[in-house]
Formats: structure tokens, C-alpha cells, sequence
């Protein structure tokens, strides 16, 4: 069917990895790109089914059993339901995506790459890979993703360092942070209410800081508990951890949803995250240390320069030596000791990410991005 200036854009984000409520991908990227009149459909493979959420079509190919099964069976599903979906571009937010971009590209489609992690510098810390493995592999993906993003229409990067990486390989990459949401936290919270408590989000696993911090619980002078929301990478390391004499000091609390982040965050007195000093990790920017700032708490981060500039430019935390328990354990009683100083940095916090570190600049850039490629393809645009 021909389209008339009138037709709004289709696009269509496709992830075989990321659950439909994935903060970067649906509450923030898709659901901006409705709100800018596009016709937006998401693809994904969590096994809840078919649904319209927030003007967003949502439309599941069925959750794989395993990653060997994701890899080989669910990216052809969710090339077959691109295909079937028929858009205008194509957004893909996982690596193993890539081929299917590729594929699209060949029927003529406009593809873009979300970028949200440097791949290359991840696989030389995956736990699960020995050091030659993983310099082969690292070595072998950089090269495939010079080669194939070259060939499609644009990138979209996570971070600054990561668009500057890309810029060699595509000059059509924009970085799109992942800024949080101001209105989705609340930093309301009075101080006397809070719990004798820091907090921890994401992902959990050793390059994460979670031996760390258990042993840092066990060297706590004061009567504080670290809480805990997501799930280990490992059953070995779970079992590690939970056997430390620090664990009696945790809360866990498994994965929760925004709501239930929320809440952790406004009972505790900081937000810790004290991810190790890997490569990729070091030109990082967390979307937990923003979030927390975000909540109004203040925050325990990892003494990279980077991060030490937005801290202590702030003035919203302490930086400490990941790899160090008795850093850790001292900068969380320091702050439990020093209330009216704890207040304050988390105000400072909070004021930061109402003045710079916040999404609606980056939406702005998504949506200028979005229409840099649009008039670029010759797709025309709703008026």
C-alpha cells in the first residue's frame, strides 16, 4: 500500500534478550518514539503474549529454554515476526540481532544498532570464559561488528566511549544515555523514616562487587543492612556468597519491579555500586548511580575518574576502592553516622539529575536522530 505524507512512521525495536518493560528500551526509547507520533511496535521473547501498552504493540515470539536455544531459534523468530511487521526502520538493541539486521538490510529495510554495552571489552570478563577464550572471542566479535555495523544506517550508543568507538565504524552513531525518568523517583522521603539500610540494584555477579560488599556487611560497626534487588549470574556464586558471614546483614530481595526499586531506594540511607575495575566498566555510566541520585539518596561508587567526576562534582557520594570490604563497610557507617551530610549529598544528587542527568535531553537527541534518518531514507514523516 502507498504511503501519504500523512502516514506516521513505523518503527520496530526487536530484542531476543530484554523483557517488554526493559526501561531503556520500552519506558524510555519506545514509548518517547509514540509520543513523537511513529508508529512503534516492540518485539520480544519473554513468553507473556501479545498486547498495546502505551501506544507501543507489543508482540512476543515465546521465551526460549536456554541461551543455545535464544541464540539459534528465537532470532529466527524474531526476524520472521520483523518481516511480518513490515517497518519502516528497524531498531535492534542485542548483538546476536545483528545477522538479523543484516537480513533486513537486504530487503531494502533501515536498520539501526543500539549499543548498550561494548561488547568486545564484556567478553574479556564473562566468568564463564577462560582468558584465551575470551581474548578469541572478544577479538572475533570486534571484528564481525566493524564489518557489519558498517553496513547498516545508524548506531545508537549507550555511553560517550562507546559512541566514540563506533564513530570509527559508522559516522551515523549518536549517544542516547540512559538518564532516568526524574518523576519516577521519588525523593520525598524523610530522613528520620529511613531504614538502617543501603541498598543495591541490578544485576549481580562477581565483576559486579557482590563479594565485596557481603564481606563489607560483616565489617559494619554500625547496625546496617545492605539490601539487595536482582538475581546472581551464577548458582556457584550465590552459594559462595551466601554462605559469608555477611550474608546474615543482606535482604534479598530477587528481581522487582520499578515499584518495588522505588521503595528499597527510598528506605535506604545510600546506593552502592561498586562494580570492579574491568575495561569495560571503567568508561561505564551505571544506570543505578543515576537512579539513586534520582531517588534523593546518596551514592557509594567505585573510584573511576570518570565516575569520581560526577560524584565529587556534585557532591552526591563517596568513591572507594571497589576491590577493598573495609573501604566499603567504612564510607556506609560513615554515612549512617553523618545523617544531615547524607541528606544533603542526596539533595545534591537528586538536584543534578533534575538539571543535567535526566532523559528529556536525551529523548531530544533520540527523536533529532530518528529524524536525521528518516529524511536521510527518503521515509516521509507524518505532518
Amino acid at each position: 500500500m502507498l504511503k501519504t505524507p500523512y502516514d506516521a512512521v513505523k518503527v520496530v525495536h526487536l530484542t531476543s534478550v530484554h523483557g517488554r518493560g526493559d526501561t531503556r528500551i520500552f519506558v524510555k526509547q519506545c514509548r518517547t518514539l509514540a509520543d513523537h507520533a511513529y508508529r512503534v511496535a516492540l518485539v520480544v521473547a519473554d513468553g507473556r503474549g501479545d498486547t498495546m501498552l502505551d501506544g507501543v504493540t507489543i508482540t512476543d515470539v515465546g521465551k526460549p529454554k536456554g541461551r543455545l536455544q535464544r541464540m539459534l531459534r528465537t532470532t529466527a523468530r524474531v526476524y520472521q515476526r520483523a518481516v511480518a511487521l513490515d517497518g519502516d526502520i528497524y531498531h535492534l538493541h542485542d548483538p546476536e540481532l545483528i545477522p538479523v539486521g543484516l537480513r533486513l538490510k537486504r530487503l531494502g529495510k533501515v536498520v539501526i544498532f543500539d549499543a548498550h554495552e561494548d561488547v568486545p571489552k564484556q567478553l574479556l570478563s564473562k566468568p564463564y570464559l577462560s582468558a584465551t577464550a575470551a581474548r578469541l572471542l572478544s577479538l572475533a566479535f570486534s571484528r564481525f561488528e566493524r564489518s557489519a555495523c558498517a553496513r547498516l544506517d545508524g548506531i545508537v550508543a549507550a555511553t560517550p566511549s562507546i559512541r566514540d568507538k563506533f564513530l570509527l565504524i559508522h559516522p551515523g552513531t549518536v549517544d542516547v544515555n540512559n538518564y532516568p525518568l526524574p518523576s519516577e523517583f521519588d525523593a520525598s522521603a524523610r530522613w528520620i523514616d529511613k531504614a538502617p539500610e543501603v541498598c543495591y540494584v541490578g544485576g549481580i555477579g562477581a565483576t559486579r562487587g557482590i563479594r565485596e560488599l557481603v564481606q563489607a556487611c560483616e565489617l559494619l560497626r554500625s547496625p546496617t543492612r545492605l539490601s539487595v534487588a536482582g538475581n546472581f549470574s551464577e548458582a556457584k556464586l550465590e552459594a559462595e556468597m551466601t554462605a559469608l558471614p555477611g550474608w546474615q546483614r543482606v535482604i534479598m530481595h530477587g528481581h522487582l519491579d520499578r515499584a518495588g526499586v522505588r521503595r528499597i531506594m527510598a528506605r535506604a540511607v545510600a546506593g552502592l555500586v561498586t562494580l570492579h575495575p574491568t575495561s569495560n566498566y571503567l568508561e561505564a555510566l551505571p544506570v543505578k548511580m543515576f537512579e539513586y541520585m534520582a531517588a534523593g539518596i546518596p551514592v557509594i561508587a567505585s573510584n573511576f575518574p570518570l565516575w569520581q567526576s560526577i560524584i565529587q562534582g556534585e557532591r552526591c557520594g563517596l568513591c572507594v576502592d571497589p576491590l577493598d570490604p573495609q573501604a566499603i563497610a567504612a564510607a556506609i557507617d560513615y554515612l549512617v553516622a553523618h545523617p544531615a551530610l547524607a541528606r544533603e549529598m542526596g539533595a545534591n544528587g537528586r538536584r543534578a539529575i533534575l538539571a543535567t542527568y535526566n532523559w528529556a535531553a536525551q529523548a531530544t537527541r533520540l527523536i533529532d536522530f530518528y529524524g536525521a534518518i528518516a529524511h536521510a531514507k527518503k521515509i516521509r514523516v507524518a505532518a
